[in-house]
């Protein structure tokens, strides 16, 4: 039964070789049908497996399956095969569900694109790519999914390659993430130096918890090697779902169509990080017990995280850059969560973020076609008569982020920040100021594109003519999956909504995978109900903050500060750091090491080999007399030196 696992990454495995050798010669809409269907049966097939596990007792629900050895080293076989647990399975879902709704949408976005089957091909590689990450039994099979998100990104990125930005924001994306991977590579080493394994199932069977004189008289991984591991982890992490100083790639992945933005930032490569972190959280779990606790790094970095990218979104006026830094903020949140112990909350965040995050960016590409590939918010307004169904569910996208009840954000969100505040109420006020932050930056966003005046011109000059410029609704192929996410956007809230123990279906579901790993609460029900009380007062502070200042007004230079539009510098800084410096290294070693020392070197042989040359060329002059001095003196001193020898 659970063979049936390997045709979820299958499907699309079979959309992107079909469309690869036989979609020049398949009708056009064709090929983005049979790319969305194929995706769509996945999501089909990932509920039954959904309800099939849910039919096995709560201790048993990890089916961990071997389709074929894939390559042996010595007495390590690393195998191809799927772990499938409560984790793995919403992840499966989600992905699968929300890329249907993108695929979908991507047929009217991508409609008039010369590229429109080479879009599908990635397309389908991309959500291949990613269930193989989530579906893998051990570290190597997880780090090909890993690296074929990447690899995709960088395609889907730079689609657009003619554009110098687009290809430069294709390389950046992909060169950054190498950063991070070089993190997870040393962490598979040393992940196998302590345990002796790669699989997820024998990994976690080395890692245990229990008083220090107990995990001192057992063998497997000690918690200072649980420290480094994670840390690693997190690096790579940090690269894939953009954390601090790692984001820089994600802003300028806004170069790729609309429908990449929106599958990267809310089903696919993002979200690889954050599910990478909760996969081994017993490792991090066992890192409580050493010195330097690896979690508290990890809820300091996406904490800031959080803080510095939604400032930076006060301050955009690219519709697609709000949303980008939103992403980073929002992800930030995420390991906050899994920082503080909090992982429910993380995936409960993440799932809830899918939804929404796809829906906005969505909705900015429905406001981007209807407005012939304008981006800048200040040359929009009052949109919202012309588009009402891309702006009221642009609406919902907000209320939803902004944790205003009942969309699905307050409780998803509302539980990070309990958890931080159980840790450390530090950590939970800089939590809440960027909660305010996001109500205010997502509604300044709204107000400019859906209502005030209209500020967009009466044509548009292109390159082959002067287009009339009149905002429309987009086709239903582009609404309906608005619809939909709208309405998870306000109902996947009731998936942990906290009333009761019985009705929190994800904590109930996920508590197998997370056990001991997962943070109680150190306080009771009156702080409980004063924290989610603080909660509906931040969000809707942050929405009355953009009402006052954005509803009857477009230009707020007091608000928009230049730091803030450079995210902190944090950019500048690395390019030139590390871009400009290693330019000023290159040119060093050019200039000085190999030009002078190394050629240097070589030449100053050569002249060498020339003066001893032409030294001896005087004494090979042809003379026989010359010859004979020199027979004369040789013989002299051979004899010198022969009867000094018989003196002793």
């Amino acid at each position: 039964m659970y063979d049936l696992l390997f045709i979820i990454p299958g499907l699309p495995l079979a959309g992107f070789l079909i469309n690869l050798f036989f979609g020049r010669v398949l009708p056009k809409k064709l090929v983005g049908w049979l790319a969305t269907v194929l995706v769509g049966f996945a999501f089909l097939l990932s509920v039954v497996e959904y309800v099939n596990l849910a039919s096995l007792p709560s201790a048993q629900r990890v089916i961990d399956v071997n389709l074929f050895t894939w390559f042996s080293l010595g007495n390590v076989n690393i195998s191809f095969g799927t772990y499938f647990d409560p984790l793995s399975s919403v992840m499966v879902l989600f992905v699968t569900g929300v890329a249907t709704l993108i695929h979908a949408y991507s047929i009217g976005y991508m409609e008039h694109d010369a590229r429109f089957r080479t879009f599908f091909v990635y397309l389908n590689l991309f959500v291949f790519s990613m269930l193989t990450l989530v579906l893998a039994n051990n570290f190597v099979l997880t780090f090909l999914g890993w690296e074929g998100v990447g690899a995709c990104s960088y395609w889907l990125v730079a689609f657009w390659f003619e554009r110098n930005s687009a290809a430069s924001a294709g390389k950046k994306a992909f060169i950054v993430n190498r950063i991070g991977d070089f993190g997870y590579l040393i962490a598979t080493f040393l992940i196998f130096q302590s345990t002796g394994s790669l699989g997820y199932k024998g990994v976690f069977q080395a890692v245990h918890v229990g008083t220090t004189a107990q995990l001192a008289s057992r063998p497997g991984m000690s918690p200072g090697q649980a420290t480094a591991i994670a840390l690693l982890l997190f690096v790579g992490a940090a690269g894939k779902s953009a954390q601090v100083p790692l984001f820089v790639w994600l802003v300028d992945a806004m170069e790729g169509p609309t429908p990449v933005s929106a599958l990267i930032h809310a089903a696919t490569m993002v979200t690889a990080g954050v599910y990478l972190m909760a996969r081994v959280s017993p490792i991090i779990h066992l890192s409580t017990y050493s010195s330097l606790h690896a979690g508290t790094i990890i809820a300091i970095v996406g904490v800031l995280t959080a803080f510095i990218a939604a400032s930076a979104a006060t301050a955009q006026n690219d519709i697609k850059k709000v949303l980008a830094y939103s992403t980073v903020s929002q992800l930030g949140y995420m390991f906050l969560g899994i920082g503080t112990g909090a992982y429910v909350a993380a995936i409960f965040l993440m799932i809830t973020h899918a939804f929404y995050k796809a829906l906005l960016f969505l909705g900015a590409g429905s406001v981007i076609h209807s407005m012939h590939d304008e981006q800048d918010i200040k040359k929009m307004g009052a949109l919202y008569k012309l588009m009402p169904i891309t702006g009221f569910t642009f609406v919902i996208g907000w209320l939803s982020i902004a944790g205003v009840p009942p969309f699905s954000g307050f409780f998803s969100k509302g539980d990070i920040l309990m958890a931080a505040y159980s840790i450390s109420p530090v950590l939970w006020a800089i939590g809440a100021l960027t909660a305010i932050m996001t109500a205010y930056y997502m509604g300044r966003e709204v107000y400019l594109v859906f209502f005030g005046t209209p500020r967009y011109a009466g044509t548009l000059n292109t390159q082959a003519s002067k287009v009339q410029l009149m905002p429309h609704e987009s086709s239903v192929i582009m609404t309906a999956p608005l619809v939909v996410l709208a309405l998870a956007s306000v109902f996947a809230g009731l998936l942990n909504s906290g009333i009761s123990s019985s009705t929190d279906f994800l904590s109930n579901w996920l508590a197998p995978v997370f056990s001991t790993a997962q943070t109680s609460l150190s306080f009771g029900g009156a702080t409980k109900v004063t924290l989610e009380g603080l909660d509906v007062v931040f969000a809707i502070f942050g929405v009355f903050l953009a009402y006052s200042y954005w509803a009857k007004a477009s230009e707020r230079p007091k608000l928009e500060r230049v730091i803030f539009q450079r995210a902190w510098g944090i950019d500048a800084v690395l390019d030139l750091v590390f871009s400009r410096g290693s330019q000023v290294l290159a040119n060093t070693m050019n200039e000085v090491v190999d030009n002078r020392i190394i050629d240097g070197a070589v030449d100053g042989s050569a002249v060498v080999v020339g003066a001893v040359g032409t030294l001896l060329r005087k004494v090979q002059n042809g003379y026989v007399r010359s010859y004979a001095l020199i027979i004369s003196l040789g013989l002299i001193l051979a004899l010198g030196f022969a009867f000094t020898r018989a003196s002793f």
